[in-house]
């Protein structure tokens, strides 16, 4: 690289940490920590949702997909705005007046201290492992384009990310964010715009190559849960919009930062309008770097796997400057994604915990606590981002949606039969909660492959009643065990009584008493 590139690489890094200075004398209390006073512009944090949802790993897989020859991925983030169209309008208000901090305070009331317990839990393992992967992809790319050592990249970008959200608080990571959101649209667009102008033929020509080609398809549309098809993909883009906009600590924390339920809903607009034309534009990137090598000549990148090609391109075809921008990009789409959990890990730690057993305890001991758990998590997601490049970090793209279906067990079943059932109570709730955590570990177990003396080999083969559906489906089970168990099991106990504010139900009361 030359050292302009690297100069705008490190500037970049630089300057998210002098940046969290500028926040850090607003940090006096959890209210301003955590949720930023409740004064942050909507369009603010709607930017800033978006930047969380488009992480480095849509900036490497999505044109590592499309260039494969597929969009498939895409259908996921198309059912967001479908879903959330139906659903933002009473989930803001619901969240910002049954809770303080913490999304899994609302299970809590609901169904007692235990479904707070699994909620929050889940998220940590959940969000562990997702940072973990983030983590590790960005430091893997930046480390192969600098020349420089990937755990003395770890480090640096774990710091830095560590330092701006210990000193500055979710405000300083909502306007980070809405920053790097920008970078990120402006090198997805510097990107396409090259690919597309700079072929000989220009857009025409890798329209036609594009075309020809069949290289933009969203899957095959027969009706099959064994392969990963259209179907699958969509299905499994509900739960998804359900979970992420629902029960996700990183999207439901930022409702609390506006100034109220009309600002929290325009926010989550914003950030869901936002986010699919990107993911769309990422997509199209990998056609358009397909198209690009079959016109300027396919053997400079025969042999190379899908998700290599655009790190290639990246490194070897853009103009001096522009790499730079590209990988500060990429950094860029990192820090976003895991300043945002680092805050939330906080906010779970002190309100679902500590403020739990220690309710006597002062603000100010909350917010000193809430910056060690900030220091110790950027210290324990450096570890695992190091354990990652030490084991080399094969198959962990392939992996990320298993581990996130896993992990997060029949949280949306939880989330909507407290919504939706009023007749639910926590006794039949627990019960389908054990049924979702058996059939999780049938299905992982006779589905998933295990290195056993050098050989791949399934766990548990049941032979036929292995469990043969596609694994993204395995999350989408666990929610409607959880929901229809937890449903039929609570007429086994006596009918609890349920705050109506708690329902979808009180919400409508109250709107139709409203006009």
């Amino acid at each position: 690289m030359h050292w302009i590139d690297i100069t705008l690489v490190i500037a970049s890094i630089v300057f998210v940490m002098l940046f969290g200075l500028k926040f850090a004398h607003k940090q006096d209390s959890t209210n301003s920590y955590f949720a930023a006073g409740g004064s942050v512009p909507a369009w603010a944090i709607g930017m800033s949702i978006f930047a969380t949802l488009i992480s480095s790993v849509t900036f490497l897989a999505y044109p590592g997909a499309a260039y494969g020859g597929s969009w498939i991925l895409l259908v996921q983030g198309l059912m967001v705005p479908i879903v959330l169209v139906g659903m933002i309008w009473f989930i803001v208000p619901l969240f910002r007046k049954a809770i303080k901090l913490s999304t899994y305070e609302y299970f809590e009331r609901r169904f007692g201290f235990g479904a707070r317990l699994y909620g929050s839990i889940a998220f940590l393992l959940t969000h562990f492992s997702k940072l973990g992967t983030v983590f590790f992809l960005v430091s893997l790319a930046i480390s192969q384009f600098m020349g420089w050592d990937i755990y003395m990249v770890i480090i640096v970008i774990g710091i830095a990310v560590t330092f701006i959200t210990l000193i500055g608080g979710m405000e300083a990571v909502i306007w980070m964010d809405v920053i790097q959101g920008f970078i990120l649209i402006v090198g997805g667009i510097i990107c396409a715009a090259l690919l597309l102008f700079t072929p000989e033929g220009g857009p025409s020509a890798v329209w036609e190559v594009a075309m020809r080609d069949n290289m933009i398809n969203v899957g095959e549309f027969h009706w099959s849960f064994v392969e990963l098809t259209f179907w699958v993909m969509a299905i499994n883009g509900v739960f998804y919009a359900i979970q992420k906009y629902g029960t996700d600590q990183t999207i439901v924390q930022r409702y609390l930062t506006a100034k109220d339920d009309r600002s929290a809903k325009r926010a989550a607009y914003i950030g869901v309008l936002t986010s699919v034309p990107v993911w769309t534009l990422f997509m199209f990137i990998g056609t358009c770097l397909y198209a690009y090598y079959q016109i300027e000549g396919a053997e400079v990148v025969a042999g190379m796997k899908a998700d290599e090609v655009f790190p290639y391109f990246i490194a070897h075809e853009l103009p001096i400057g522009v790499k730079g921008l590209i990988i500060s990009a990429l950094v860029a789409g990192a820090i976003s994604s895991l300043d945002s959990d680092l805050n939330c890990f906080a906010a779970i730690g002190v309100q679902d915990y500590y403020v739990r057993f220690r309710p006597e305890s002062s603000d100010r001991q909350r917010l000193v606590l809430g910056r060690w758990i900030v220091a110790i998590a950027g210290l324990a997601s450096i570890g695992i981002a190091s354990i990652y490049a030490f084991w080399g970090g094969e198959g962990i793209l392939g992996v990320l949606f298993g581990l996130y279906a896993i992990f997060s067990s029949g949280i949306v079943g939880l989330f909507l039969l407290g919504l939706l059932i009023k007749r639910a109570n926590k006794q039949g709730l627990w019960v389908g909660l054990i049924a979702c955590i058996l059939f999780t570990a049938y299905a992982v177990l006779t589905s998933s492959k295990f290195t056993i003396d050098g050989e791949k080999q399934i766990l548990m083969d049941l032979g036929s009643w292995n469990f043969t559906h596609h694994k993204y489906m395995l999350g989408v089970y666990s929610h409607l065990i959880v929901f229809f168990v937890g449903w039929a099991a609570s007429y086994l106990f006596p009918a609890p009584k349920v705050d109506d504010s708690l329902t979808i139900y009180g919400y409508l009361k109250d709107r139709k008493a409203a006009k």
